[in-house]
């Protein structure tokens, strides 16, 4: 087993795994066959579902890539302020001529039947988001061959990764676009966070594994500063919706650099849980009535966002945007995965030169 993930692949540069369609197998070859770690997000699929894109994603590239899984989620939603917040969304079915989805249609997201697929036809890397597997989980993987990685938003989380046994841990700031991975989701945090380059610091004094930093990561100069900090690689996980090999929706991909969308802010108007999105129509007249209920509202919204995107309105969507969503540049994966290689070597070989002088 490795001891840090870099000695699995030869660039620092992790494609992170966007669930919703978006990191597709074709996209997590890409990045593998240039010699980043490619990922599929398991999240919001069937065991079988997962199974069949590894089973693609095998037969495009022999290089290692991974797998992400969400945790089980407990039941701490409010059912009558989901009653409340499907009351207000009535006006967005009748609008996209769709039913709102069913709040009570599963919180574990196939989560033991995904494992027994991974755990029969091992990966080389699984990652889990939104909480810590057990540690019987991470030895049977383990045991496997898997290398894990657990996300974390703040050192204390950093901690319990490393005492379930994590391989690594992924210390996601407040700048990462989509979910914030928090452990638990705590109402009165909304809009807080730690920035990834305090995050990194606090998380690299606090455990002795690897750390992979996230949360707003575009340029291979930023990749250099967060393994300054004391990462091992960076993920990156907007810079990759904009690739041609991206599943993501034509409208999302132009959203990021398209002038109507100035800033982001973390939201639970699309899923009921923090996640960055770039402030749409939906987002301003939803957001601050969304009650703290995932996956109830995930569900409850599925319909209406795959109806916005069916009818190419692009500001009822979830368009998930790091931070750095401005400065995302639409090219095949691979080469991107080499232009951030490049950039990151002349931006150490500009620190070794500053340090030499």
């Amino acid at each position: 087993m490795s001891s840090v993930p870099t000695d699995l692949f030869p660039h620092p540069i992790v494609q992170a795994p966007m669930a919703g369609g978006v990191a597709v197998p074709q996209l997590a070859a890409a990045v593998s066959e240039a010699g980043g770690l490619g990922f599929l997000a398991a999240g919001y699929k069937t065991a079988d579902g997962m199974y069949q894109e590894i089973k693609q994603l095998r037969g495009l590239t022999a290089q290692p890539f991974g797998v992400n899984l969400f945790l089980p989620q407990p039941e701490t939603a409010d059912p009558a302020a989901v009653g409340v917040y499907a009351h207000q969304l009535a006006g967005e079915a009748s609008w996209y001529e769709t039913e709102l989805g069913d709040p009570d249609s599963g919180r574990d997201d196939g989560y033991d039947a995904k494992l027994a697929v991974l755990l029969d036809n091992p990966v080389p890397v699984v990652s889990f988001h939104f909480g810590v597997p057990a540690c019987e989980v991470l030895d049977s993987l383990r045991r496997v061959g898997t290398y894990t990685l657990v996300t974390a938003t703040t050192a204390e989380e950093a901690r319990a990764v490393e005492r379930a046994g994590a391989d690594a841990v992924i210390a996601q700031g407040v700048e990462a676009g989509g979910h914030q991975g928090a452990h638990r989701d705590v109402p009165e945090a909304d809009g807080s966070g730690v920035g990834l380059l305090s995050l990194v610091a606090q998380v690299r004094e606090s455990v002795g594994i690897p750390v992979v930093a996230a949360g707003g990561i575009m340029r291979g100069g930023q990749i250099a500063a967060v393994l300054a900090a004391g990462a091992a690689a960076a993920q990156l996980g907007t810079a990759f919706v904009a690739a041609h090999e991206s599943g993501a929706h034509a409208l999302h991909k132009q959203a990021l650099t398209s002038p109507l969308y100035v800033r982001t802010e973390l939201t639970r108007a699309f899923s009921g849980r923090p996640a960055r999105a770039l402030v749409n129509r939906f987002l301003r007249e939803h957001g601050p009535y969304a009650p703290a209920a995932y996956p109830d509202v995930h569900h409850l919204t599925a319909p209406l966002r795959k109806a916005a995107a069916k009818a190419g309105d692009a500001q009822g969507m979830a368009l998930w945007a790091g931070q750095g969503h401005r400065m995302a540049r639409e090219l095949p994966a691979g080469q991107l995965v080499e232009v951030l290689a490049s950039e990151l070597a002349a931006a150490r070989a500009a620190l070794s030169a500053g340090d030499a002088r």
